[in-house]
Formats: C-alpha cells, structure tokens, sequence
C-alpha cells in the first residue's frame, strides 16, 4: 500500500466512513480494488501519475488493464471513482466519496 492509499485510509476513518481496502469484487479475477464501500461504490488511487516515464498504470498495458478492471465493475453494478495525489491532498477525493455515499 502506498503513502498516498494510507493517506486516503486516514482521511476516511477521521471522517468516519467504513471501507475495505483491496478488495477483489469481481468474480474469477484477482482485480483488486483500493478501497471499497458499502452502496456498491469503489476508488481507486491513481499514484505517480505526475511522474516522468511510462511505467506501471501509465504504460500501455496498466492503461489496457485498468480500462478492464474499470469496465468490468461497472457491469457488475459498482460506481467507480477514481482520484490522484492531488485530488486526495485536497480533500476532493473524500468529498466525492462522501457525496457518492450520501
């Protein structure tokens, strides 16, 4: 888990939401997502995407999986959020969790 996923956990607890993290919620597949909450909603947390270079969920194939595992849990039902480093320093990612579950 990475600094800014542990940053994300902190602010989700200080604002008393109920979460679990890495959750596989796709049936077959070991997609694991970075947070999940209760009314089928999902975040993922985008780190290094202000990094130089094409590695990881910025290369072609990250970008090509994460579209599938995107795709894949909103057939399923889930409503998926995603954020960055900045949208989780600003706070915006929690707000957006907030209204997703409200």
């Amino acid at each position: 888990m990475s600094l800014l996923e542990e940053t994300m956990a902190f602010q989700l607890k200080s604002a008393g939401i109920e979460f679990e993290r890495e959750a596989q919620i796709i049936p077959g597949r070991k997609f694991a997502f970075d947070f999940s909450f209760p009314g089928r909603v999902l975040l993922e947390v985008q780190g290094g995407t202000f990094a130089r270079g094409r590695t990881g969920h910025s290369s072609g194939m990250g970008i090509h999986r994460d579209i599938e595992k995107s795709n894949l849990a909103t057939l399923a039902g889930y409503r998926l959020l995603a954020c960055d480093e900045k949208h989780v320093t600003s706070g915006q990612a929690l707000r957006w969790v907030q209204e997703a579950l409200a």
